[in-house]
């Protein structure tokens, strides 16, 4: 059943409208193989132990794919899954010290940044135009950085600013290059699925 908040389906339920228990698990099972190939793109900077990695990319083409529902339920499955020690994390690595440790705010982030993302689509369809992507995706960097930084500041006992220096500034360079990404291939998939659309409509007429 369609909840009133949602006015816009995602990509998913678009190119798989028959929803089951076994399509969520696939498409869950998937996404959480899709971010933990992306987070082994890592650059370790010597400043700060966090790294850059793609994992927050992954996170936005997720929520905005699934989603809120679907897309939550998808990033919080990956860091399960880490805790639980499969190798999912940057550099491959797993285990309750990552949830615990410096990156953990980030982690914890990743679910509600993906919902976030997911709830924009459906509700106003921003994944459809590639500046509305832009600053759907700069709301959730913002969730990700702001939460990520202040779970910084805790675990390192340091200020609020040098956490930002170490945990948030140093990211938005990468960021804006994933939003440039996830501009382009969100929109460019609704066209492609349109077309198709257009397509099949236009066959089963002849």
């Amino acid at each position: 059943m369609v909840t009133p908040s949602i006015r816009h389906p995602s990509l998913v339920q678009v190119i798989f409208p028959s929803a089951s228990w076994l399509r969520d698990l696939l498409l869950v099972v998937g996404g959480v193989v899709f971010v933990a190939l992306l987070a082994q793109i890592r650059i370790v900077l010597p400043f700060t132990p966090v790294p850059i990695t793609g994992q927050t990319l992954g996170v936005i083409l997720i929520g905005a794919a699934y989603g809120f529902r679907l897309g939550f339920l998808t990033l919080a499955a990956y860091v399960v899954s880490g805790v639980a020690g499969l190798p999912v994390f940057a550099g491959g690595a797993a285990g309750l010290a990552r949830l615990l440790g410096p990156t953990g705010g980030y982690l914890v982030a990743f679910p509600l940044a993906a919902a976030l993302m997911g709830w924009l689509v459906q509700r106003f369809g921003v994944d459809r135009h590639p500046l509305q992507m832009v600053g759907s995706m700069a709301l959730c960097s913002i969730l990700i950085l702001g939460l990520g930084s202040t779970w910084l500041a805790i675990v390192l006992q340091t200020s609020m600013a040098d956490a930002l220096a170490k945990g948030a500034f140093p990211f938005i360079p990468g960021d804006l290059v994933k939003m440039a990404i996830a501009a382009l291939l969100l929109p460019g998939a609704w066209r492609i699925v349109g077309r198709t659309d257009r397509s099949e409509k236009g066959s089963s007429q002849e």
